[in-house]
């Protein structure tokens, strides 16, 4: 035993990490959402799945052994050699989970539905990075185990049970608030260095105000309805079905346009149709009603007014994500925009354009492109 912790303790590695030891947290966080970055695809592949899953169960372990090792509780066992690894352990994995949740999120191509998601991981972020006592504070270290928790649960849950809606998003947020309420208060009560550190109200009230937070967000649109994601949205000239492909005929931006792919601007001709195809992931086996809700600005009364609402069913599994789409002829010129909605009214991604009418203008000949989807 003498030995191997001697062994240890000249091992390279831990005099690397002793010699960084100001930068390893940061390190191991980064490490963390790399690693998750590379390796991870799509929440219903069994990879993603156990990964993820192993990810969250050795968070909760690490926390527990890293909140009681101030106590001396792993004194003279095995897990003493390791006790100041625990903190490091614990920023990979918040790191890979940060970093899937970034991955599974991004698949919507409606920036505004996520950037709220970005925001929290960057403030989580800076204030890891810039607290003074960092992953040690541990209000802090709840916070974010709560977050990634709460996180977790709601993409894990809809993908096992087959059901994705509101219900099941209340149901998977409680389920996180329970698991994470029972930790706080098992170290609590057997950790006096934790009764010591903080107060047991205010770390339950942080959790039960962060749990209200992210259903807020949720009801009020700014994260998209986990795990849906709207992956494409496109106004389109013309759409036709081949051998089971989607051929789309639309106009590009100009290239320095990265986040839309088609013109903003829409040249309408008399006669016309004007489609809007959507790809939508959802995890295998999942059934949903969709709903493209055509919406025109109305310069009198400097309101949106709802035209019509178009819905189809869509079922999960493909990984480029369930193709359709709905057209309208009887249109009017002025800026127009379709929601893409779960029946419960919840916004998966919107789709701008303004359509313009004129009989001199025409889609520009080289911008025009017919892509298989």
């Amino acid at each position: 035993m003498k030995r191997t912790l001697v062994r240890f303790r000249n091992s390279k590695f831990r005099k690397y990490i002793m010699r960084h030891q100001k930068y390893a947290p940061l390190i191991f966080f980064i490490s963390g959402f790399i690693f998750d970055s590379l390796t991870l695809g799509r929440i219903d592949r069994l990879y993603d799945l156990v990964v993820l899953s192993l990810h969250m169960t050795l968070l909760t372990v690490t926390l527990y052994l890293y909140n009681l090792a101030d106590d001396g509780t792993w004194k003279n066992t095995f897990l003493e050699r390791y006790e100041e690894y625990f903190p490091l352990a614990i920023q990979f994995f918040f790191g890979a989970l940060s970093s899937a949740y970034v991955i599974y999120f991004s698949r919507s191509v409606s920036l505004s539905k996520t950037i709220s998601f970005f925001i929290i991981l960057v403030v989580l972020f800076v204030a890891n990075e810039f607290l003074k006592k960092r992953i040690s504070n541990k209000y802090l270290q709840f916070s974010v185990y709560f977050f990634v928790s709460f996180t977790f649960f709601t993409f894990m849950i809809p993908v096992f049970i087959k059901v994705m809606n509101t219900n099941v998003f209340i149901f998977s947020g409680l389920v996180s608030l329970v698991f994470t309420l029972i930790l706080i208060i098992v170290i609590y009560n057997i950790s006096p260095s934790t009764r010591a550190e903080i107060h047991i109200g205010k770390i339950i009230g942080i959790v039960f105000i962060m749990y209200a937070t992210i259903n807020l967000f949720y009801f009020f649109s700014l994260i998209p309805p986990v795990p849906l994601a709207l992956e494409s949205g496109i106004v389109a000239h013309n759409i036709i079905v081949e051998n089971n492909n989607y051929v789309v005929t639309y106009e590009t931006d100009e290239w320095y346009v990265f986040w839309r792919d088609h013109r903003l601007r829409f040249i309408y001709n008399s006669g016309e149709n004007v489609y809007v195809f959507t790809s939508i992931f959802a995890p295998t086996d999942i059934e949903k009603l969709i709903f493209h809700r055509w919406k025109w600005y109305n310069d009198n009364t400097n309101e949106w007014e709802i035209v019509e609402d178009i819905g189809y069913d869509i079922t999960g599994g493909r990984d480029a994500g369930y193709r359709g789409y709905t057209f309208k002829n009887n249109v009017k010129q002025g800026l127009w925009k379709v929601e893409v909605i779960t029946e419960e009214e919840l916004i998966l991604g919107i789709i701008d354009f303004e359509i313009i009418m004129s009989t001199s203008l025409s889609p520009i000949p080289i911008s025009v492109v017919n892509k298989k989807f």
